[in-house]
C-alpha cells in the first residue's frame, strides 16, 4: 500500500500535535507546523526533496522564532512575586487582625497560612491581596490598596 506524501505529512503533523498534547512544549507545535506546510508542498506537486526542505526550514525556522521570542520576553522580576511561577499572587485573602510584629493567621486554599503585611501598609482588617510569597509566608497589602 503506497501512501501519498501529502498524507504522511498530514500524518506526521498530527503525530506531533499529539505528542505535544501529551508533553506540553510548544515546541513540537513548531516542528508540527513545518510539517503542516511540507504537507502543503505535496498537495501542490512539490518533489519529495523540496518537501523536506520546506519542512525544516518552516518547523527549524518557527522554532527558532518561538525561542527567541520567549527568550526576549523573560521576566526580571523574582520569582516571590511572579505571578507566571506562584498563582497565590493576585488571590484574595480576609485578615481579621494583625499582631503588634504585623503578622496575621489566614485561611487560603483550604489551609491556614501565617502571613506578613507588605512594607509601608496599614494594619488594618479586611480583605487584603497576595503580593508575593516568601517561603511558606504570604505577603499581603491591603485590598484597597492594590
Amino acid at each position: 500500500m503506497d501512501i501519498p506524501g501529502a498524507t504522511f505529512w498530514w500524518v506526521a503533523a498530527g503525530i506531533a500535535v499529539a505528542a505535544e498534547l501529551g508533553t506540553g512544549t510548544f515546541y513540537l507545535l513548531m516542528i508540527a507546523l513545518g510539517l503542516a506546510a511540507a504537507a502543503v508542498a505535496a498537495q501542490v506537486g512539490v518533489d519529495v526533496t523540496a518537501q523536506l526542505t520546506v519542512a525544516a526550514l518552516v518547523g527549524g525556522g518557527a522554532t527558532a522564532a518561538w525561542h527567541l521570542t520567549r527568550a526576549r520576553q523573560r521576566s526580571d522580576e523574582p520569582a516571590a512575586t511572579n505571578r507566571d511561577v506562584n498563582l497565590d499572587i493576585g488571590d484574595r485573602v480576609h485578615v481579621d487582625r494583625w499582631t503588634d510584629e504585623r503578622t496575621a493567621r489566614v485561611r487560603h486554599r483550604g489551609t491556614e497560612w501565617t502571613a506578613r503585611l507588605a512594607p509601608g501598609a496599614e494594619a488594618r482588617g479586611g480583605e487584603h491581596i497576595v503580593s508575593a510569597v516568601e517561603g511558606n509566608w504570604l505577603i499581603l497589602t491591603p485590598a484597597a490598596s492594590a
